[in-house]
């Protein structure tokens, strides 16, 4: 039996699109040298497969595997650990392609070419799936280089294959419906969430660059977190931010801090404890949050709203109670968050700050010199907290959150009032039982904890004296905002 066959009994079955009875009389009946559309074209003809649109996704996914060998089980003993068919040449296929880490999603990509439209979209989604499923946070896939993903902040390629203009092209437009490949090759840039299923979703840049094509694929998680469920610290003080009704809360961070999961857990409790209006925009909407105890309005900027400004300036004309902003980029954007914030309503938002001083320096500083007075009185008066965060790589091989939260009180206020931002590190030391913490003080404590490594603790810290409590030696400060050290 070819491994084509093998491969779509093996996915078939694990779909429950038939039994391993049904499988096994449809083989004896068209004979075991079959080819994969013979068997196929059996099941529905004997009336076992009714699902044909399912039935094709699954022969295109059989294909694509094939081509790498066949399953590592054989799915027609009841017995999952008897050994799957020998490939070509009488010996099993390797785990993983060379050079990739064992485990690691597997994808024929020297045999792109060989592929068609059908059966290359088939193995794109299965690749996708099974990136996520290894622990990847992100996949690449760019013209003039071997593909890659991200697990636990480190690149590992998947492949010793290079991609070429043509492939890479190929890859990253055969899951694009027709208008959204030719919005790409018109604007050479763009931003998408691509869902392949209700679990399986994910945030897409789609790029050029001077080797042609490139693509990034980010996993969102299939459901939504739960704010316990995140290792953040201090939840009652943020389960308090989380209690207004009005003000200003920020979620702040580097690229890739877990801002956007932090985001949607606080969504999805709000969602489930408020009778509220929720309007979320998005640039593209990734968590998708069904309505619960709230009902939950989501945009994204593109298809739904030319920006982020006209989808708030139009917010607030649509009665809402909490107003979501997946990032605060610009003036137009900032001014109006702030000025939905004293009207009445809860506005949460992100923004790319390391730490809380930073932020309010960021949101203050886009306003030309005329405004400062007046917009440091508003964000004092509206401003509930800043949660900032970032991922750190732990000592176990996965992540730790260490994260830094301010929360708004008279001498924060009067602070930023006065544009002292840089007494706010002093007043949030004295504010610990309001549930504030620095974030150096977070990150001593993970590696007094043993959680992290030494390197990793320092490169995250500026200040002489907590980096001598790390290192007694160390008496340099590293850039705030540095990358965490790599495993």
């Amino acid at each position: 039996m070819n491994n084509e066959v093998f491969w779509l009994i093996r996915l078939g079955l694990d779909a429950k699109l038939f039994t391993r009875e049904q499988a096994l009389a449809v083989l004896k009946a068209v004979g075991r040298e079959a080819q994969l559309m013979d068997f196929a074209q059996k099941l529905i003809d004997d009336s076992l497969v009714h699902d044909v649109e399912k039935l094709e996704t699954l022969a295109g996914q059989a294909m694509a595997r094939a081509a790498v060998g066949p399953p590592p089980t054989n799915p027609l003993l009841e017995d999952d650990d008897a050994p799957a068919p020998r490939a070509a040449g009488g010996t099993r296929p390797a785990s993983a392609p060379s050079g990739a880490p064992a485990g690691a999603p597997q994808f024929p990509f020297d045999q792109i070419g060989s592929l068609d439209d059908a059966a290359l979209a088939a193995a794109m989604r299965q690749l996708l799936i099974d990136a996520g499923k290894y622990g990847a946070s992100d996949l690449h896939l760019s013209a003039g280089s071997k593909p890659f993903i991200r697990k636990h902040r480190a690149l590992t390629s998947i492949t010793g294959h290079i991609l070429t203009e043509q492939e890479s092209l190929r890859l990253n437009t055969v899951l694009l419906a027709e208008h959204q490949k030719n919005v790409f090759l018109e604007r050479r840039d763009y931003d998408l969430a691509l869902a392949l299923d209700a679990t399986n979703r994910y945030r897409v840049n789609l790029m050029f660059h001077k080797w042609g094509p490139s693509g990034s694929y980010r996993m969102v998680p299939a459901g939504i977190p739960k704010l316990d469920q995140l290792g953040l610290r201090n939840l009652e003080a943020i389960r308090k931010l989380l209690s207004y009704h009005n003000g200003l809360i920020l979620i702040t961070g580097p690229v890739g801090a877990g801002k956007t999961t932090t985001l949607a857990a606080m969504v999805g409790e709000l969602n489930e404890q408020r009778e509220d209006h929720i309007i979320t925009v998005e640039d593209p909407i990734e968590v998708v949050q069904a309505p619960k105890g709230c009902n939950v309005t989501q945009r994204e900027v593109g298809p739904h709203t030319k920006s982020f400004f006209t989808a708030l300036k139009g917010a607030l004309r649509e009665d809402p109670d909490v107003i979501v902003i997946g990032e605060l980029r610009d003036l137009e954007t900032i001014e109006m968050a702030i000025s939905a914030s004293e009207t009445g309503h809860l506005v949460i938002g992100t923004m790319h700050t390391s730490d809380a001083a930073t932020t309010l320096n960021r949101l203050l500083d886009v306003f030309p010199p005329a405004q400062q007075t007046q917009i440091r009185a508003s964000v004092a008066e509206s401003l509930r907290g800043v949660v900032c965060q970032r991922l750190l790589p732990s000592t176990d091989g996965s992540l730790v959150v260490a994260c830094e939260i301010m929360v708004s009180n008279t001498a924060i206020q009067a602070l930023i009032r006065e544009g002292k931002t840089a007494g706010l590190r002093n007043t949030m030391e004295t504010g610990v039982k309001e549930g504030m913490c620095i974030m150096e003080n977070v990150v001593l404590e993970l590696y007094q904890q043993k959680k992290i490594s030494k390197e990793t603790a320092l490169i995250n810290v500026t200040t002489r004296n907590v980096r001598q409590k790390i290192e007694p030696s160390a008496s340099t400060a590293a850039p705030m905002g540095a990358a965490p050290a790599k495993k």
